[in-house]
């Protein structure tokens, strides 16, 4: 049986380049559409490609890093490295909350009828209200954590006792004081903040749906009701993104708040964090690729490509 030790250092290795794999081909594929196909193309696409970007850096500042302490790496990062990764990282998450929260809103307001004077007013701003949002979250993430990379340096301390942050190769300057939580305060106001927007929008659209539902059955056959519409499966990929995402952030916060306030640190525990902090990144692209118009037509030419080869070889 392989040590424990190992089966982490296996998962971080497949997590990664599941990760990269999953979230460049959808770029790529988001890229194709915006040039060869731009007949095809959403606005709410540009959202997709944006949260597909800061997912792939989520991956790569974040896993980097945990892979090399894994194996051991002597001296990977120094204290610029520290607050460059750091930074990056911080911010490529909190952009994907950002942009999670714009895409669970975005789809609240393109499924409420254009009767209810608030949708009526804001469908046709839409493009300018996304651009403003994103724009603003950049700003925001940016500001906040420019304002803590003076907090980080290159860990000192290689026993991995003490109060604060400590990970893989860096902590926090004041590790080991009992007052060093201000570490954290920001970061949680700004995630709950976007993650309350979030729930509210995931369970808006979920009473939507419900209440459409109910219509279409008392409407209609229950077979007509039961065929599934764009709208209808934009807004089932968003509340699986957003339920993706909640759950892992939980999960992640949760430990990273037993760590921070637990004087013994557990290397093995933080690799276990890392995972569930790329977790959303790596299975999203995934989630978006499920109903993707461009995927499905070509899964559709491969079958029908696949079943005339076969009806060939059969006749041949």
């Amino acid at each position: 049986m392989l040590p424990s030790d190992t089966i982490v250092q296996i998962f971080l290795i497949f997590q990664f380049c599941l990760g990269v794999i999953g979230n460049s081909s959808l770029l790529m594929l988001y890229i194709y559409t915006f040039f060869f196909r731009p007949h095809v193309k959403k606005l709410i696409d540009s959202v997709f490609m944006h949260l597909t970007i800061v997912n792939m850096s989520t991956i790569m500042f974040t896993m980097i890093k945990d892979i090399m302490f894994s194996f051991g790496v002597p001296n990977f990062l120094d204290d610029v490295g520290c607050k460059a990764v750091l930074f990056s990282f911080r911010v490529s998450r909190g952009l994907s909350i950002c942009t999670t929260s714009v895409l669970s809103t975005f789809q609240v307001i393109t499924i409420t009828p254009s009767s209810s004077k608030w949708a009526s007013w804001l469908k046709p701003r839409l493009s300018t209200w996304i651009l403003s949002s994103l724009l603003c979250s950049w700003l925001i993430n940016l500001l906040i954590y420019g304002y803590m990379v003076k907090m980080v340096i290159a860990k000192t301390n290689k026993t991995h006792v003490g109060y604060g942050y400590s990970h893989g190769y860096c902590q926090n300057k004041h590790f080991g004081n009992h007052n060093s939580g201000s570490f954290n305060t920001i970061i949680i106001t700004h995630d709950l903040f976007f993650v309350a927007i979030m729930m509210w929008a995931s369970l808006y659209m979920v009473i939507f749906l419900y209440r459409h539902r109910k219509r279409a059955q008392h409407l209609h056959s229950p077979s007509l009701s039961s065929q599934p519409s764009p709208e209808r499966n934009a807004t089932h990929s968003i509340l699986s993104l957003v339920s993706c995402f909640v759950l892992t952030y939980w999960l992640n916060n949760s430990i990273t708040l037993y760590g921070f306030y637990t004087k013994e640190k557990i290397p093995r525990l933080e690799s276990v964090n890392t995972i569930f902090i790329t977790s959303y990144a790596t299975i999203c692209p995934f989630l978006l690729m499920k109903n993707n118009k461009v995927i499905l037509q070509f899964t559709s030419s491969f079958s029908v490509l696949r079943m005339t080869c076969f009806q060939s070889s059969l006749h041949g």
